[in-house]
């Protein structure tokens, strides 16, 4: 069993040592406040992590090959199965006439 971790205990500034820390961090050119039009510009890092949403999005789905085919696709390198999605949407679109 693990034993629980023992944190140290956390020091809140007194009311004057916080003025003091605000005062100095606002006399630095280089930390200055961010402006409400630059609040209101920021978004979470969330929206911006990732891949964009694509129009046509794909779906997950589990489906069984014989080895040959996956052996045969994955010999071709990486992308693999993007390639065998593009062959797969040909050999719907040929057949969809």
């Amino acid at each position: 069993m693990s034993k629980a971790s023992k944190r140290p205990a956390i020091a809140m500034p007194s009311v004057q040592e916080d003025r003091a820390i605000t005062a100095a961090a606002k006399a630095d050119p280089d930390a200055q406040p961010l402006t409400p039009r630059q609040l209101k510009s920021m978004v979470p890092m969330k929206v911006l992590r990732g891949r964009p949403k694509s129009a046509s999005a794909k779906q997950l789905v589990s489906v069984r090959y014989s080895p040959e085919v996956i052996d045969w696709f994955r010999a071709t390198g990486e992308g693999w199965q993007a390639r065998m999605d593009n062959v797969l949407r040909d050999y719907v679109q040929r057949h969809s006439r």
